[in-house]
């Protein structure tokens, strides 16, 4: 499993806005954590329908590891959705927390 404090030690994670993300060079995290976080993301997608509640996803970019606290729309095989067609490569994902 993975240890989202290994890389907050390292720097800390700015958060940014959803808006953000597509002036963003997004890139793979060094671990491929989509499998591991398929229930996090199931639940997240859930609480954004179903509740209106947000989740804060950490992902990787060419500048560092940023976050968002932003409404899941929906999760598809290769992406995360977001409002206003946003989209965040599962394969970029570090961490989701409700």
């Amino acid at each position: 499993m993975f240890n989202i404090n290994r890389y907050e030690n390292i720097m800390p994670i700015e958060i940014v806005e959803k808006e953000q993300i597509g002036y963003l060079n997004i890139i793979s995290s060094t671990e491929d954590h989509s499998e591991q976080l398929k229930t996090k993301l199931d639940e997240a997608q859930r609480l954004g329908n179903e509740f209106k509640s947000k989740a804060v996803i950490t992902f990787n970019t060419t500048i560092g590891p940023k976050k968002v606290d932003t409404t899941v729309w929906s999760v598809t095989e290769k992406y995360i959705q977001l409002k206003n067609n946003i989209h965040i490569p599962l394969k970029s994902l570090i961490d989701i927390d409700f």
